[in-house]
């Protein structure tokens, strides 16, 4: 029945990585059955009354992964194409990556399947509303706290807030992460994973002895992530020659202008048109020559089909499983493209969501210079962790990352022992 619950390619690529992890940590079976599924697999029906008068029944999920090491974390996320299975492999390398990261949390992930581009703002706010009502017993700042990710933002996270609070009767702001600085949101938390994407992407050209000034980089997808990936990256001298979203791509080899681009996208809702670039095929610009390659859209963007056409020296996954297992294989043949993996390359936003918490339950704010020095100093620890324990045991980064944090949960299982 579990399998059939969590059937779902994406789920099967992390249920595959985590068994070649456990493998080489050698686990135990009853460790290996503990750390692999989630406690909880959480589906509740969202009925919403449209603008028009009509009343449709969305599908709501949301999976906690682990909360042996603290509350779980993890986005929500709104897209036609969420299921729940897709909802579990993103819980458990969100657990990864706040176990990698030292953070005092497990994984948790969400998602409902509507689609917001076609939802109008108030019903848009309906859905949210009655999602975090129906979710209301199995939330809490202690138990499970949620954050923006594809297709919601802060406002999101405001009538969320809002929602849980006026149930609770007090203001309840650690309910979730990425809300709005007037709801005592983080300064710096909208750019955390983008900048801390850039941020890695530099040292690894720091440790392959390419100079950052002049580098070139390509960001597909324009979201979140992606366009303060390609900010950073530009304020760094990166020149960003290529960057795509959902309608296409621009390029220009000498270098786009990422802040006037962003204010293309802003008016039209779109890369394409942008003037001082010309159009590219998407899967044509993922393969062209560059230092950088920031793949920050959907999972799955680098297979094998294209992983051996590669023509970059970093890869920095932004998004969250990016790179298919066949795909990691080609990679690791090749020995040529240093890799940044997911858990660990994009853990900028969990990792200030993190210092957000912190803030609500102390009632007290940091500088968003505050808060990206401590996120850069984190990220800096665990990239130097990761490639020496990658050295010392002539592992592949992303096995490297995965090791160190299946072993920190599995270790906190162990301690604990088995309830009853």
């Amino acid at each position: 029945m579990r399998t059939e619950l969590l059937q779902n390619p994406v789920f099967a690529m992390a249920a595959a990585q985590f068994d070649q992890v456990a493998d080489f940590l050698d686990l135990n079976d009853e460790l290996r059955e503990r750390c692999k599924w989630p406690k909880r697999l959480i589906t509740v029906t969202v009925p919403v009354r449209h603008d028009d008068g009509t009343t449709r029944v969305y599908f709501g999920h949301r999976v906690q992964h682990h909360l042996t090491r603290g509350p779980v974390k993890g986005g929500l996320r709104y897209h036609p194409k969420v299921e729940l299975g897709e909802v579990a492999a993103l819980a458990m390398w969100m657990n990864w990556k706040c176990a990698l990261m030292e953070l005092p949390f497990g994984g948790g992930k969400g998602g409902i399947n509507c689609d917001p581009r076609n939802l109008s703002q108030t019903e848009l706010e309906k859905i949210t509303r009655r999602f975090t009502m129906e979710m209301a017993p199995f939330i809490g700042e202690d138990i499970d706290v949620m954050a923006p990710d594809m297709g919601t933002n802060e406002q999101t996270m405001a009538w969320m807030v809002d929602t849980y609070s006026t149930s609770a009767g007090r203001l309840v702001p650690g309910i979730v992460t990425g809300k709005p600085l007037n709801l005592q949101g983080s300064a710096g938390r909208s750019r955390a994973t983008g900048h801390g994407v850039a941020f890695l992407a530099s040292r690894a050209l720091n440790k392959l002895g390419v100079k950052i000034e002049g580098a070139s980089a390509i960001v597909q997808g324009f979201g979140n992530v992606g366009s303060f990936a390609a900010l950073t990256l530009a304020s760094y001298g990166v020149k960003v020659i290529g960057i795509s979203d959902v309608t296409g791509a621009v390029w220009n080899a000498d270098g786009l202008d990422v802040d006037k681009l962003k204010a293309h996208v802003s008016a039209k809702g779109s890369v394409s048109g942008f003037v001082g670039a010309e159009a590219i095929d998407p899967g044509e610009m993922l393969v062209q020559e560059c230092d950088v390659l920031v793949p920050a859209a959907t999972d799955m963007a680098i297979t094998r089909e294209n992983a051996a056409k590669l023509k970059c020296k970093v890869l920095a996954e932004g998004a969250n499983g990016p790179t298919t297992p066949e795909a990691d294989l080609i990679i690791s043949e090749r020995g040529d493209i240093f890799l940044i993996p997911d858990i660990l390359c994009n853990a900028g936003g969990v990792t200030v969501s993190y210092f957000e918490w912190v803030q609500n339950l102390q009632r007290y704010q940091w500088t968003e210079r505050e808060v990206l020095t401590r996120l850069e100093t984190m990220l800096e620890g665990t990239f130097a962790r990761v490639l020496n324990f990658a050295k010392q045991n002539n592992l592949p980064q992303r096995t490297a990352a995965q090791a160190l944090a299946i072993k920190t949960v599995a270790d906190v299982k162990s301690s604990r022992g088995l309830f009853p």
